[in-house]
């Protein structure tokens, strides 16, 4: 009896697990998740939403009116008043912002940035194309929330930007949303699901904000209305003038000029930290480098320091001294080669060589700056643009950094007082083809984020960046490029890289 007994149990064991477990995968998870709401066609057909209704603060029962809407690819806006009190985000494609009655408004940055864009992503594409989308899912196992089973599914996007998801394991319904947003976790929790153009719609959305609790019951749901993109703009609270465009753009070159002038004196270290996003939905860092940093011309010289955190053995650091060396000497020979041409073809004289810093003035002059306002940025007063390409520059015969900034769009933060950029944000909103395609292709959806920093009250210098992009190279596939470079211990200094092997060079040309 007894061996009858523990046959039966092995046998449904036998049975029963390997459905078990594929039931509860992740993919599994979000393809009956998508079931659920509908049609796979009619989910991805839907381009916009709006959402209107009743607020209700749980704790004194105080209400108002809210909207929520989106557009793809990235437009978003959520906004309430209670009783004068009011909350709004939006995002406008290229910027994210907040305001509300008691800490006013100003442009999300930083982790509130990165997570502000994965929310606004979600809710315009939910997780339907998360394999298009290079997106990790992991399965968090099957939990009872409220009594009910629950499916839990972490989507983690390509920046490691993490969003749990709550499914009803018998509906397969969303039920609960956990997202970041720099230091907090936003939690959503869904109801009453009704069908809208056959397409599953929550009326009812508990949801905390700032500690309060809030429930909202939506009256009106639709899909696919004409939303004008101005809805989800930076508002305009004040009328204090901004400065003239076409004078702070000549204003920043001019700057950019002057620091020319003094770069040469300055060196300072730079540590590129290398990331890949593992299929846990982590980021980990895979190596680094760390360069001493100088500059010669207007070029950059990079020598190489230490790999890992650790320093350079003794023949390593010959090698990279050398390698340094090397690079002087090349700069050299090319800036002799463009004086004589100068001189033979009354030039201007500025190269525009590999290792050159890049005009912000040139990028801006061939951007079209949107939405102006004034913020604090790190307790100094700025000015913030959006900016996308101006259909009117011809980017066509453009240098070519100034082509790659064509297919770009974001935000931009210039020093009020110092007429220097303090940070930018970017996303490449097309594919970008290197050497026309011959070379390699930067796939859309690449971002970089850059900041500087006033460096002994004379000097704005990159403290922090952060790239993030896939491109396609030519014979070899595709390649993924996840990285943050911090620089720091800037130092002040009269260089003299120029020995007599490079005063040679120059004679000889």
């Amino acid at each position: 009896m007894k061996k009858n007994l523990f046959l039966m149990i092995y046998v449904g064991l036998f049975l029963f697990l390997p459905f078990n477990a594929e039931a509860q995968t992740p993919a599994k998870i979000l393809k009956d998740a998508t079931k659920a709401l509908g049609s796979k066609k009619d989910v991805k057909a839907v381009d916009s939403w709006q959402k209107k209704g009743l607020i209700i603060r749980l704790k004194d029962g105080a209400s108002g009116e809210v909207l929520i809407q989106a557009a793809k690819p990235t437009f978003y806006n959520s906004v309430f008043d209670i009783k004068g009190f009011e909350s709004e985000v939006g995002y406008n494609g290229k910027s994210g912002w907040i305001r509300d009655s008691r800490e006013g408004l100003r442009t999300f940055t930083g982790d509130e940035s990165e997570d502000f864009k994965a929310e606004v992503f979600y809710r315009n594409w939910q997780w339907i194309d998360y394999k298009k989308q290079k997106a990790k899912i992991r399965g968090e196992g099957t939990i009872i929330v409220d009594g009910i089973a629950t499916n839990v599914v972490t989507l983690t996007n390509t920046k490691g930007v993490p969003i749990k998801l709550y499914f009803d394991a018998k509906t397969d319904l969303l039920r609960r949303e956990e997202i970041r947003t720099g230091d907090k976790t936003q939690v959503f929790e869904y109801g009453d699901y009704r069908p809208i153009n056959g397409v599953q719609e929550a009326f009812l959305m508990n949801t905390m904000i700032d500690g309060e609790k809030y429930a909202v019951k939506f009256d009106q749901i639709l899909h696919n209305q004409p939303i004008a993109n101005a809805e989800f703009n930076f508002p305009k609270l004040s009328d204090q003038p901004l400065p003239d465009i076409p004078q702070l753009l000549k204003e920043l070159q001019a700057n950019q000029d002057e620091i020319e002038k003094i770069l040469e004196d300055y060196t300072y270290k730079q540590q590129i930290i290398k990331r890949e996003l593992e299929d846990d939905g982590k980021l980990r860092v895979t190596e680094s480098e760390t360069f001493q940093l100088s500059f010669y011309e207007g070029y950059r010289i990079q020598r190489l320091i230490a790999k890992d955190g650790k320093p350079l053995s003794a023949n390593e650091q010959k090698d990279a001294d050398e390698d340094a060396q090397k690079r002087v000497r090349e700069i050299a020979k090319e800036v002799a080669k463009e004086e004589k041409k100068n001189v033979s073809q009354g030039s201007d004289g500025t190269p525009d060589g590999d290792g050159r810093k890049i005009s912000i003035a040139e990028v801006l002059r061939a951007s079209k700056l949107i939405n102006p306002r004034r913020e604090v940025l790190k307790g100094r007063d700025v000015v913030v643009f959006d900016f996308e390409p101006d259909p009117n520059f011809d980017f066509k015969n453009a240098k070519s950094f100034l082509k790659f900034f064509g297919k770009t769009a974001g935000v931009m933060w210039i020093d009020e007082q110092d007429k220097q950029v303090a940070r930018i944000e970017a996303e490449l909103f097309d594919s970008f083809k290197v050497g026309g395609g011959l070379l390699a292709k930067l796939r859309k959806g690449a971002s970089f984020t850059l900041e500087q920093d006033r460096i002994n009250d004379e000097i704005w210098l990159p403290t922090l960046a952060d790239i993030n992009l896939s491109v396609r190279v030519l014979l070899f596939g595709g390649v993924k490029v996840n990285q943050e470079i911090k620089s720091f211990d800037y130092e002040k200094f009269k260089t003299e890289v120029i020995d007599a092997k490079v005063d040679e060079l120059k004679d000889q040309e």
